[in-house]
């Protein structure tokens, strides 16, 4: 047994550091977000934010747009030219795709200036997609109604994700590249 477990601790070390990281991290994103009072920024400030932003790309494609609070339900709606179109909701401001993300890079984690900026950057790579993801959405909602579940189920989560997979696909070839240049010297 004893082994086995030397035969593939590096395997082990990464299930174990990225359950671990998912696990506190997804926890510290839970206190933030019940042990705060966000007052003006509903439901709370990261949701809020991504929803005023949101609505500032969709604007910004001379669409009118506009977000409000709906009340009583913790979220904020879109509207596009006076329609709604979508519930941006906690779960739309992808922190949890953050928190996804950020586990991977400490499981898998090279050089620590390097596995700090990638890791910084995919955050902010996989923040902006979101915010165009959702904006892409809510116009493509507002233009094409008749395929609004396909674009809210389908072909918007598998953009997001995919931004993810082609991260860690990117991270694993520099990775490797650190790895064999580091067997080389």
């Amino acid at each position: 047994m004893r082994r086995l477990i030397q035969k593939y601790a590096p395997v082990i070390r990464f299930i174990f550091t990225f359950l671990g990281g998912y696990l506190l991290l997804a926890l510290l994103y839970n206190l933030y977000l019940q042990n705060f009072d966000w007052g003006e920024y509903y439901p709370d400030f990261l949701t809020h934010l991504v929803a005023v932003q949101s609505e500032a790309v969709v604007s910004a494609f001379n669409y009118n747009s506009q977000v409000t609070p709906g009340y009583p339900e913790t979220n904020m709606h879109l509207m596009v030219n006076g329609k709604f179109v979508a519930r941006i909701i906690e779960g739309c401001n992808a922190a949890s795709i953050i928190i996804l993300f950020v586990s991977f890079m400490l499981a898998f984690s090279g050089k620590l200036k390097t596995t700090f900026f990638f890791t910084l950057a995919g955050v902010v790579i996989i923040y902006v997609v979101n915010i165009l993801r959702i904006a892409f959405m809510a116009i493509g909602i507002y233009e094409l109604p008749e395929y609004a579940h396909f674009l809210h189920s389908i072909a918007f989560p598998l953009v997001i994700y995919g931004v993810v997979f082609l991260l860690w696909l990117l991270w694993i070839i520099i990775y490797s590249k650190e790895i064999k240049y580091e067997r080389s010297r």
